[in-house]
């Protein structure tokens, strides 16, 4: 693969990320885009497959996870929820704050 396919690979990629991230409610919205667009680049191999995981599940889950009204059972779900909510509080990008 050269470069140039290896670029657009990863812009496909990040495209159906950010797509994916986009959910029916606003406020995963405010915690999941600022994620992806700031952090995600920088996780690790496993970290970025437990991004990619979380994704597919319902919105009424995620809301729930990151509102911090419940925590996932499975630890590499938990952790990647974790980082989420930490860098909303923790960012500029802290629109939670007032949810």
């Amino acid at each position: 693969m050269d470069q140039s396919s290896t670029a657009t690979a990863a812009e496909a990629e990040r495209k159906r990320l950010y797509w994916h991230s986009r959910r029916g409610m606003w406020e995963l919205d405010l915690l999941l885009l600022p994620f992806l667009e700031n952090c995600y680049d920088d996780l690790s191999a496993d970290d970025k497959a437990a991004y990619r995981d979380l994704i597919t599940e319902e919105d009424q889950d995620l809301f729930g996870w990151l509102m911090r009204r419940d925590w996932p059972q499975e630890p590499v779900r938990r952790r990647i929820v974790k980082m989420i909510v930490d860098y909303a509080e923790t960012s500029g990008h802290g629109h939670n704050r007032g949810l």
